[in-house]
């Protein structure tokens, strides 16, 4: 049985949506994260927790995508999302209620893989809707259980994960490694610091915009450019299913 992934954080948190509420503010962060898959995001796409739709908005407009299925399991966010989109296509639920048999080129999750208790699972669900096409994973996930903090509770998050254990469970459900490596080194240590070290429950909006404004530009144009960091605050997998 599939597990539901769960957006919805732990009692420790404000508001049910405090993740979202500092993250809106990062505007250069996603737009990353859209070039870095869009090689492989065309096609009939599967996004995996939709949220209120910040991604969403950012693959819709893409020419090489001709059908994009959201799902998204908690009722709130489902609402906001349709609200925000209306002309989007929504499922509210899990990977458990998208139609099978049907095309599915690839499938896009942002964040969502570390909220699932069962994601060996998860990720077998996966690879089965993407098998008859050869489709492939577009998949992100926070890094480094060492600095696993009290925030990441708050989250609803069951884990970070490392490199090795990423690959292996990706290639346990019948995955096919394409590309895998570590992502966004500089918040690595400013994750263990704030949130490991000193224990900080929350984003600080002010912060979270002047790194995405100044400081993350730079670090994407040196990982992406000139190398890929021993270590970083997630990881970004690409993955074909065979």
């Amino acid at each position: 049985m599939i597990a539901e992934a769960s957006h919805i954080p732990n009692a420790a948190a404000a508001t049910e949506d405090f993740e979202f509420l500092a993250l809106s503010e990062a505007r250069n962060y996603p737009r990353a994260l859209v070039q870095e898959f869009r090689p492989v995001l065309r096609g009939s796409i599967i996004e995996i927790g939709a949220g209120i739709g910040q991604m969403t908005r950012l693959i819709r407009p893409l020419p090489e995508i001709t059908r994009l299925l959201s799902i998204e399991p908690h009722a709130p966010f489902a609402a906001r999302f349709r609200e925000a989109l209306p002309e989007a296509e929504l499922i509210e639920g899990t990977i458990a209620n998208a139609p099978a048999g049907e095309p599915w080129d690839a499938i896009l999750s942002v964040n969502v893989l570390e909220h699932i208790q069962a994601d060996e699972a998860e990720l077998a669900a996966y690879r089965k809707l993407l098998a008859p096409q050869r489709g492939a994973l577009c998949l992100f996930v926070p890094a480094g259980p060492e600095i696993y903090a009290p925030i990441d509770r708050d989250f609803g998050h069951f884990r970070r994960y490392t490199r090795p254990e990423l690959k292996r469970k990706l290639e346990a459900a019948g995955f096919t490694m394409e590309r895998l490596f570590y992502y966004n080194w500089v918040g690595y240590f400013a994750w263990w610091a704030n949130f490991r070290v000193l224990k900080k429950r929350e984003f600080e909006i002010a912060k979270v915009r002047a790194f995405d404004r100044l400081i993350f530009p730079v670090v994407h144009t040196l990982e992406s450019s000139l190398f890929r960091p021993p270590l970083g605050q997630s990881l970004l997998a690409i993955a074909r299913a065979s």
